[in-house]
């Protein structure tokens, strides 16, 4: 009896012997094939995996199908049918064309996926798979004990790198393109180079998609969950390479590995290798990061987690509410008592405007009116609370300068009317808005049910603005504040006390003009 097994081996490893006497393998007592030169490869993690040699294969196998797999180790393999009289089995066998050097021996091989047999004869040969071991010991160690205290996507993208030039991997680049779920960048990619201070950091928007550079691009084939990809990077560009291999060519580079770094929620993301080693990465060097793998992109997931969750609540109740409820104020009642100037910005004729646009186009309008007013609050340093059906409820904190955030309030106010009546509709409708603002303490916090929260802003100052607003349209004047704003603006034209639905007492009210 001849017992197979691989020389022990501290790292990650392929092996490839021959097999002594015949071998073989069968479908239910259909013969498959069958040699006396059949070879077994031995590789770290994985099953014994039995290679005949083309020419002994006994039955029909058909052309090339769609599907591919990547090793980084061997290659990419292409698959066959076989034909069993008016039977298909799909994808049965792989084989490795063109395979990587490490696995030079099994080219023009066929081996069968698990599926397409019933019995493998191995006549006087056993095969032993041993027990691999912690192949990957201080990396490992390192991920599981310090890499936790890193702060920042960058930070660790740096300590990774040189935790595995450290450990002989030949790094020379490294990358990492991490999908988001930001609503204005796809994601952000992190690129290490060896020798370079800092790690840079790119947030491409969504348009990355259709740019032709990423299209063909080794991000997109991953991305797609179309495998990994590795080259052997020559002195002279490969024509059907992607082309940044030949950027990377230039820059001296041997070698190239683009893998997938799966996050759990089924989105693909990839790390890139690059070396300037004459020869490459080699086996033990893709073999260990390989084993770390899933541990990095659990890493990459809770920094882009974090950072999902700030742009989400950004986007949603705004930076400065976003960072006060990742900083755990996520209890009903949990707030402060601010002093603030409160803005509400309603959207002149909203329903003549449905009626007469039609829904497609005044949504169009109504996004417009937003993007332009929240800009211009932002600008002030006011924050938008809320979106409340054709408004705006922005918020402009005093601080310690209660007379700041008052001429701010003003500030905004006038130019958002100015640029609404700039903006140039193609159904020529106009976009006008009436805003009130006022002035006074509110409590800015946490309300609603126990299931469902509002960050909102909650007191007299809030109500009395959209008051004010309500009465503007009225009397048809743009902007009206209250009596503490007015004294801002030496323009203020006086409307005398207004009686406002639900404030118990007449309100001193201004009209603001649109130039100061």
């Amino acid at each position: 009896m001849n017992i197979y097994a691989p020389r022990s081996t501290s790292g990650y490893g392929i092996e490839i012997r021959p097999l002594s006497g015949r071998v073989t393998v069968s479908q239910n007592g259909h013969v498959l094939a069958s040699s006396s030169n059949a070879k077994v490869m031995y590789e770290t993690r994985l099953s014994p995996t039995v290679y005949f040699p083309r020419d002994d294969v006994t039955i029909d196998l058909t052309g090339k199908t769609d599907l591919q797999t990547f090793c980084p180790f061997k290659g990419t393999a292409s698959y066959r049918d076989i034909l069993l009289g008016d039977d298909q089995i799909p994808n049965a066998v792989w084989v490795y064309d063109t395979p990587m050097p490490e696995a030079e021996q099994i080219r023009g091989h066929v081996g069968f996926v698990s599926g397409a047999f019933t019995d493998m004869d191995l006549g006087d040969n056993t095969l032993e798979t041993p027990d691999y071991g912690n192949i990957s010991g201080p990396v490992i160690d390192w991920l599981l004990r310090e890499a936790a205290f890193l702060p920042t996507p960058e930070t660790f993208t740096a300590a990774l790198a040189e935790k595995l030039v450290e450990q002989g991997v030949y790094l020379s680049r490294m990358s990492v393109m991490a999908w988001s779920l930001h609503p204005m960048i796809a994601g952000k990619n992190f690129i290490w180079k060896k020798g370079e201070p800092e790690v840079t950091t790119f947030a491409p928007s969504y348009e990355i998609h259709d740019h032709p550079a990423y299209r063909n691009s080794p991000l997109r084939h991953v991305s797609a969950g179309l495998g990994g990809v590795r080259h052997r990077i020559g002195s002279e560009a490969t024509k059907d390479s992607f082309p940044i291999l030949e950027d990377l060519r230039k820059e001296g580079a041997t070698d190239y590995v683009a893998m997938p770094l799966p996050f759990s929620d089924g989105r693909i993301n990839v790390l890139t290798l690059t070396s300037n080693h004459p020869n490459g990465f080699s086996t033990a060097n893709l073999g260990l990061i390989f084993e770390c793998s899933a541990v990095i992109a659990r890493y990459y997931e809770v920094f882009m987690q974090r950072e999902n969750a700030q742009s989400l609540l950004e986007t949603y109740v705004g930076k400065r509410t976003g960072a006060r409820v990742l900083g755990g104020e996520i209890r009903r009642g949990d707030g402060d008592e601010i002093d603030a100037a409160i803005m509400f910005c309603d959207l002149r004729g909203s329903t003549r405007l449905e009626e007469q646009l039609g829904r497609k186009a005044y949504i169009e309008l109504l996004n417009s009116f937003f993007e332009t007013t929240s800009g211009i609050i932002h600008d002030h340093a006011g924050e938008v609370l809320k979106f409340i059906g054709d408004a705006v409820l922005a918020v402009f904190p005093a601080g310690s300068d209660p007379d700041l955030a008052r001429r701010s309030a003003l500030d905004s106010a006038r130019e958002i009317v100015t640029r609404l009546a700039a903006l140039d509709h193609d159904d020529g409708q106009r976009c006008e808005a009436s805003i009130g603002v006022a002035y006074g303490s509110v409590t800015y916090g946490n309300v609603g049910s126990q299931e469902r929260l509002d960050f909102t802003v909650i007191g007299q100052a809030a109500n009395i603005a959209a008051r004010l607003g309500d009465h503007g349209k009225k009397i048809g004047k743009d902007i009206v504040v209250s009596a503490d704003l007015a004294m801002c603006d030496d323009c203020a034209e006086p409307l005398g006390a207004v009686a406002l639905h639900n404030v118990s007492q007449p309100v001193e009210s201004f009209s603001i003009s649109r130039v100061a």
